[in-house]
């Protein structure tokens, strides 16, 4: 045994050490310091600890350090050695040593600290790309507030995690390689913040567009007592390519929607648009012009544009047949050669479109398209087709329109959580 320790686990002075480049450094006490940052630890009370390893020269508490990956300068101040669950501060840390620091501003894992003059960069550790995503939401309200900082910590200690906002459906995403991963990360947060949170699947982000050109004329118009309520806004509405996005013009003439009244009526047509027409997802990939309207010298306001502008809208896009589109994902399904039939029966049961299998040494690697909706649960689905033994990646490539039957469950579906929330 301990020639197994001393073959695997030298002394420093007989272990080469190289940068980045894959030069050699000079492991001695004396030389410049290069030092790695192997792990990070989220504590409620100390805040971030920066668990270190000096791989050459000699590391001083107090003292000054650069981070060469962030190009910033960071202070150490009490320098620790961890002995079980107690910390004994130390003056310094040789080549070889591992150490803790607390409340490193800048620094994370895998970064290396050195000097500014002779700033070496050691070879970077590379994590697994998360391929499992989760919405989290805290169980309690009282604890909306402090969600946002404490994964943030969470995902600091786990370079495996992500956080993420997703701005179309205000969702904040939690992703990890599989479900385990991130029920390990759920029960650290209540562990160490005493934080409950919920997971659930992330919101599927569709979106709308048109099937054909229409137009639409609407009036709004309502008599109260004094003032009232009179705008007239007609508008055409036309299909554009993927990826372009939601255009408004305006081609009035003569003054039937005064100049000032027409940025209220592209925003009642961009409110309307951000909040769906069809099933409650952003409208995208088509073009709105303005081509006419009236106006009342006294009853017309920018309110009575705005809202006549959203329900011409509507009436267009029903009009135009509005359709959903949904995001479609490049997968690339890395397994054994025995079970490269499965993963492609079970593939297309998702929609895929299989582009090839390609052999390697012994695996076989299956490329397709496939819905993200799909997809949301694959981890847990190659994890039973391969016994363990499969790894997947994931990548966003392009919107396509959704078929007939399964827009329509797309559509029946959001209009019950509507109705639920009202």
């Amino acid at each position: 045994m301990l020639d197994t320790l001393v073959a695997v686990a030298p002394t420093p002075s007989q272990r080469e050490v190289v940068d980045a480049d894959g030069e050699t450094l000079e492991v001695s006490g004396d030389a410049s310091p290069a030092v790695l940052v192997f792990k990070t630890s989220a504590d409620p009370y100390v805040g971030r600890l920066s668990y270190l390893r000096v791989m050459t020269g000699t590391v001083k508490a107090d003292s000054h350090l650069w981070n060469s990956d962030k190009s910033s300068d960071e202070r150490l101040g009490t320098i620790y050695r961890q002995r079980g669950k107690d910390q004994e501060p130390v003056e310094a840390l040789a080549a070889g040593d591992i150490g803790v620091v607390a409340k490193l501003s800048d620094t994370r894992t895998g970064n290396t600290l050195a000097t500014k003059d002779k700033p070496v960069e050691l070879p970077t550790m590379i994590f697994p790309e998360p391929v499992y995503s989760m919405a989290v939401r805290p169980a309690a309200n009282a604890a909306v507030d402090k969600l946002g900082p404490s994964l943030q910590r969470l995902v600091e200690e786990d370079p495996g995690l992500r956080l993420r906002r997703d701005a179309s459906t205000s969702e904040t995403i939690l992703e990890g390689l599989g479900d385990a991963h991130l029920d390990v990360a759920v029960g650290r947060l209540l562990q160490k913040f005493n934080i409950e949170v919920e997971l659930s699947l992330p919101r599927v982000p569709y979106r709308e567009t048109v099937g054909r050109t229409s137009s639409a004329d609407y009036t709004h118009k309502k008599q109260t007592g004094g003032h009232g309520q009179y705008a007239r806004v007609a508008i055409e509405i036309k299909p554009l390519s993927r990826g372009s996005g939601l255009q408004f013009n305006s081609k009035v003439v003569g003054g039937s929607v005064p100049r000032e009244f027409i940025p209220a009526v592209q925003k009642g047509v961009m409110e309307t648009a951000r909040e769906g027409v069809v099933a409650g997802y952003e409208l995208t990939d088509c073009e709105v012009t303005l081509f006419d309207g009236k106006h009342h010298p006294v009853d017309s306001s920018e309110m009575a544009f705005k809202l006549a502008a959203s329900q011409a809208l509507r009436e267009a896009v029903a009009e135009a047949h509005g359709v959903l589109l949904e995001p479609v994902m490049t997968i690339r399904v890395r397994g054994p050669e025995g079970n490269a039939g499965d993963i492609v029966g079970d593939l297309n049961t998702k929609r895929a479109r299989i582009h090839g299998i390609v052999p390697d040494g012994g695996l076989s690697v299956v490329e397709a398209d496939v819905p993200l909706a799909e997809v949301q649960r694959y981890a847990s689905d190659l994890r039973s087709l391969t016994q363990g033994r499969g790894l997947f990646e994931l990548q966003f490539d392009r919107y396509e329109e959704v078929p007939g039957n399964v827009a329509q469950r797309v559509i029946d579906a959001s209009k019950e959580e509507e109705a639920a929330t009202r």
